[in-house]
């Protein structure tokens, strides 16, 4: 379908890499517990943006021009992993109240929407996965219409498992706005988490 090789697997392969929770997830999850939905769907735009940024490099050969560049291609992972370390920071500092309590400050959707983007962006091997992942499924006689298929495709799915993803999240944070040490414990694991990747980012970066 599409001109898309082994079309069912590659559906497949793209819900499993969905399932596999990464930084992108957290910050999603994280904007939605702090403001709602409309939190939450902004921070969706700006990963599926990020994505589509990368995706579109993938085709377009940009990997090439990194590898002959290798330093700023370092630049571009040390950034990363600067800026996933200091977003886990900001959570493991920032305060929890209760639901009687004075509200935390508003943020319009626009700071979650490149939040998300900063952080799917922070981590460029994202486009290395896409020019290794692209070519599994790509007939011998595969035009640049059947990459345009398959980006929609990552863009649609990923859509879609984000969208839930807010909703779950939200239903989720609706049930513990009563509970502000377990919203605090679970804002500390994602902030922890979230500094594990930006360490594991700058070792595989040495």
């Amino acid at each position: 379908m599409f001109d898309i090789q082994n079309y069912a697997s590659f559906v497949a392969a793209i819900l499993v890499f969905q399932l596999i929770p990464g930084p992108g997830t957290l910050t999603i999850l994280n904007a939605t517990a702090r403001h709602g939905v409309g939190g939450g769907f902004a921070a969706v735009g700006g990963t599926l943006l990020g994505d589509f940024i990368y995706m579109t490099g993938a085709v377009l050969g940009l990997v090439a021009v990194m590898h002959a560049y290798p330093l700023a291609f370092a630049a571009l992972q040390w950034f990363g992993a600067g800026y996933l370390c200091w977003l886990g920071l900001q959570l493991l500092r920032s305060p929890i109240v209760a639901t009687d309590g004075p509200a935390e400050p508003q943020r319009n959707g626009r700071h979650y929407f490149w939040q998300a983007c900063l952080v799917s962006l922070a981590n460029p091997k994202v486009i290395l996965f896409f020019m290794t992942f692209f070519p599994l499924f790509l007939r011998v006689d595969a035009t640049s219409l059947t990459l345009v298929a398959m980006m929609a495709h990552v863009t649609l799915i990923s859509f879609l498992y984000q969208v839930g993803l807010v909703l779950m999240g939200n239903a989720v944070a609706c049930r513990l706005s009563a509970w502000p040490s377990v919203r605090r414990l679970a804002m500390r694991l994602a902030g922890v988490a979230l500094i594990g990747f930006g360490i594991r980012l700058a070792l595989n970066n040495r």
